[in-house]
């Protein structure tokens, strides 16, 4: 079959193509903006709100020269607004510090954390029940789920003992393991709440919503205001919105997206079964979204060099919807759409067996069991 591709720069020119493959990123594209009330959003700010897309594209002399001598307030607590943070307070330390102002605290990595040994072996993802798991593994991971609670307890303890996030009030109300199996995890900046301690960093929670007046921030419920010059909205990307709008199509738009409520219907996250000629890459959430890239491509080759075919639309739905199930189980309300979550080694085993691989990669059964897995593992077929 052949794919019509129009692509629009100056002038129209149709291409015909036997397969198409998408490379557009998960974070790019369309900015994730809050939505405010009429007359209570950015246009009523003396200063200004730009998205973190923009700091990013500064080179990092023109990025302090942008924040020096400002009061800022950056906007998120994921490794965009953690890291901006920072450069803020390089830059202009107690003088004028930094607010970051976040809706949930998350359990964001110090260094050190013995988090491979836990989370990244064959053990720890028999104590979890996976997509399309046997009755003997789904037995299996009943059992060991006091377990898979311990795991996830001794991690939180750990967390919050190397970091103090009881001393500053950061401790999450939900568990580890629903942060991991979210894709919220990142790492925390070297020294982070030592700047929150000395005072270049200011943490302010903002459960509800907030609004811009003429001087700064007004939080929904308080009545004091957040005083500041510049805000940095790193609020995330509208990546399924970036992969939806590159249709012209309705009817791909509606395919590729699929529900709002349910995981992006993407056959081992790259293939739609109903567009059997289109393959997206590098969309995917995972612990480590170039490694799970890299898989996909190596994946991708082997399918279109004749190695295996795309099973028909009802078994790739099938498989989509039980990764569905797994990731509304496990990540609860953080639910994210593209996030493979704890389960790098049951998705790989997945890929492995498509493209004739053996899936065990160790040698022996401990260490298969019990060493970490990662990109090494899967330079060679």
């Amino acid at each position: 079959d052949i794919v019509a591709l129009i692509i629009e720069y100056k002038f129209k020119q149709v291409y015909l193509v036997d397969f198409v493959v998408l490379c557009i990123g998960r974070f790019s594209g369309i900015p994730k903006i809050p939505k405010f009330p009429p007359n209570k959003g950015p246009e009523e700010f003396h200063g200004n709100v730009i998205h973190s897309i923009e700091y990013a594209s500064k080179d990092y002399e023109s990025a302090a020269e942008f924040v020096k001598g400002k009061q800022v307030t950056v906007v998120g607590f994921q490794k965009s607004a953690l890291d901006i943070a920072m450069e803020c307070s390089n830059a202009n330390g107690v003088e004028h510090p930094c607010t970051v102002l976040y809706r949930t605290e998350h359990w964001n990595l110090p260094a050190g954390v013995p988090f491979a040994h836990l989370y990244l072996n064959r053990f720890s993802e028999l104590l979890v029940h996976k997509p399309g798991e046997g009755l003997l593994l789904n037995l299996l991971a009943t059992i060991l789920s006091p377990m898979r609670w311990a795991f996830s307890k001794f991690v939180e303890s750990y967390i919050d003992k190397k970091l103090g996030l009881s001393k500053y009030g950061m401790v999450p109300k939900h568990s580890f393991l629903q942060d991991i199996s979210s894709c919220l995890i990142s790492a925390m900046p070297e020294k982070f709440y030592d700047r929150v301690q000395e005072g270049s960093i200011l943490l302010k929670k903002s459960p509800k919503s907030f609004s811009f007046c003429r001087e700064g921030i007004l939080v929904e419920g308080e009545n004091s205001l957040v005083k500041t010059d510049l805000v940095i909205l790193a609020t995330g990307f509208r990546g399924d919105e970036n992969l939806k709008d590159i249709f012209v199509s309705p009817t791909f738009q509606d395919n590729i997206a699929g529900s709002p409520t349910s995981i992006l219907p993407l056959y081992r996250g790259c293939i739609h079964g109903r567009i059997p000629q289109l393959a997206v890459i590098g969309f995917g959430v995972s612990i480590s979204n170039l490694y799970t890239s890299e898989m996909r491509c190596r994946w991708l080759a082997e399918l279109l060099g004749g190695t295996f075919k795309v099973p028909s639309i009802k078994e790739t739905e099938k498989d989509v919807k039980q990764w569905d199930e797994y990731a509304k189980r496990y990540s609860r309300k953080y639910y994210w759409r593209s996030c493979i979550g704890a389960l790098h080694i049951w998705y790989n085993d997945q890929l492995c067996k498509d493209m004739g691989w053996n899936p065990k990669r160790k040698k022996g059964l401990l260490a298969e069991l019990f060493e970490p897995y990662g990109p090494t593992d899967y330079i060679s077929s």
